[in-house]
């Protein structure tokens, strides 16, 4: 939650409260950098004082029970118009997100993440349409109807570093989710992307003016204190917070939050282990070693399902394999980090690695270039190193850094994979020898209750927007196992309360729960039944 200060008086951008870009009232301000050459930009944002997140909690509230009535079409059109506001002005959006990440602009920005932005909107308008989301369940001898709806409060949505577009806090899953389920959203922009946020909040704005939604929908704020962040997220008129980043940052918003009752739904860390079983290892040791790196070099080490871990055995497969590891790890990569807050980070987990006894393997050092960049890292580890202290080998780090888990045994493996803490993704990768599938069968029981996602053969960094997708996984990957943030209507569940009526006549039943289906597609569970009829 901390920004870069600036301490001279230019123009500061405005934020978006109460359905109109005004002023901020200003504890501070900041720019973002370029990654690529180091420099700060240009556009000056604001850290706004307590006063506009004050100003935008009183809006959320004021609109709250309107929302609350207003019908899953009009949500819908709201979400299908912002996708084609933001698909028309691609170029622009594109452009901003490469200048403030360095992310790649057309193998990533314009090719991968801006396509699945648009289809998470339209994805979740379907879904809000359709209607069967809100699980409405009707017991017609006892009279007695429940179904999913809105919170009640404001949700409060914090955006991550590393993926300025399909999770940014202005047009990501979180804000589809919250919006579908009829909460009022306030925005928290990321210091790293402040313009590229600005850009889609300019098409939200329209989209909410267009559509007929209540003005104050949704808000944005570049920044503010941690503090006032503590403030915000404790505070009467919020019912829950979507929080995407740091164990640290998160650990201390969820604590003042859930002491006030709130919802947090916060995405914390992840290594996402990956295990090599050695029938597949004597296979093909080579192939698997440049898929792998492939993987953890994807984004430069910056997604959250990057793999951080890999559990293997001291074999001859098992040692040919890390050989060809390294030598991969070895060679220049190209691509910049976030920020300069990433890679001091970094620097700092070499340095932890290094002083708890891990052995480095190939690069270790920043790179001297411009731009925020840094040598692929690999360091080696024995399975019995990692079993005496598994947390300090389990911090997340982003950047292509991975540790290597050398095992004596298979009877090791298991216990490393019982050592583990809750992950986003594990991959086990084995062929159908039957030496790979006795140890699959002895070490998948063990992994399976330690993350959310468990992949075969397949690496984990590719995230599908799909229904049955799940991305969340046990503490402290994420705060809540129960829970995805990718992947509709599932995800809406996380800011959704369950209402229950009983005995109601039926002109003053919700029309999910009358007699007559209300567009004859959402199924509903009916005396146990699952059924699209009218009762």
């Amino acid at each position: 939650m901390n920004g870069h200060s600036y301490d001279g008086k230019p123009e500061v951008q405005p934020v978006l409260i109460g359905g109109r870009w005004q002023p901020a009232s200003l504890a501070g301000a900041f720019q973002a950098y370029n990654p690529a050459s180091g420099e700060r930009l240009l556009e000056v944002y604001p850290i706004s004082s307590w006063e506009d997140l004050e100003k935008a909690l009183s809006e959320s509230s004021k609109i709250k029970l309107e929302l609350a009535r207003t019908s899953p079409e009009k949500i819908a059109s709201f979400l299908r118009i912002y996708a084609e506001l933001l698909e028309k002005n691609e170029e622009a959006i594109t452009q901003m997100a490469h200048l403030e990440t360095a992310l790649p602009l057309k193998s990533r920005l314009k090719s991968t993440e801006f396509p699945r932005m648009l289809n998470q909107l339209r994805q979740a308008a379907a879904a809000v349409e359709e209607r069967s989301w809100c699980q409405a369940t009707i017991d017609t001898r006892l009279n007695i109807r429940a179904k999913y709806g809105p919170l009640g409060g404001a949700v409060v949505i914090f955006s991550p570093n590393n993926f300025p577009l399909a999770f940014n806090a202005v047009a990501g899953s979180d804000l589809a989710s919250a919006v579908a389920t009829g909460n009022p959203v306030i925005c928290k922009a990321h210091p790293g992307h402040p313009g590229t946020t600005r850009l889609m909040a300019e098409c939200l704005l329209q989209a909410l003016e267009q559509s007929g939604m209540p003005a104050s929908t949704v808000q944005m704020l570049y920044h503010f204190g941690n503090e006032d962040g503590f403030r915000l997220v404790s505070h009467p008129a919020v019912a829950a917070v979507a929080f995407t980043g740091s164990r640290a940052a998160g650990l201390r918003l969820k604590e003042v939050a859930e002491r006030a009752g709130k919802l947090f739904y916060g995405e914390l860390s992840s290594v996402n282990p990956v295990f090599f079983l050695p029938g597949i290892l004597r296979e093909k040791a080579a192939e698997l070693a440049l898929e792998h790196f492939s993987s953890c070099s994807l984004g430069c080490g910056q997604f959250c399902t990057k793999p951080g871990l890999v559990i293997f055995i001291n074999d001859e497969p098992g040692r040919r394999f890390l050989w060809k590891l390294q030598q991969i790890f070895n060679q220049p990569l190209s691509g910049y980090l976030l920020s300069p807050a990433v890679l001091d980070n970094l620097k700092k987990a070499v340095e932890k690695l290094k002083a708890a006894g891990a052995v480095l393997l190939a690069g270790g050092h920043q790179i001297d270039a411009p731009g925020f960049q840094f040598q692929t890292t690999l360091f080696a580890i024995t399975g019995e190193q990692f079993l005496k202290d598994p947390a300090t080998f389990q911090q997340e780090a982003f950047g292509t850094l991975e540790v290597a888990v050398v095992v004596d045994d298979v009877e090791q493996m298991v216990r490393v994979a019982v050592s583990l803490e809750g992950n986003l993704t594990a991959s086990i990768y084995y062929n159908p020898s039957d030496e790979d599938e006795e140890i699959y069968r002895r070490l998948e029981p063990a992994v399976r209750l330690k993350v959310g996602r468990l992949l075969n053969n397949k690496m984990p960094t590719g995230v599908a927007v799909t229904p049955a997708m799940h991305h969340g996984g046990p503490y402290p990957a994420t705060g809540h196992p129960g829970f995805t943030s990718v992947g509709f209507p599932a995800a809406f569940l996380r800011f959704a309360a369950r209402y229950c009526y009983d005995n109601l006549p039926e002109e003053h039943l919700p029309e999910e729960l009358r007699s007559k289906n209300p567009n004859g597609r959402m199924w509903r569970l009916v005396d146990g039944t699952w059924t699209r009829s009218d009762i």
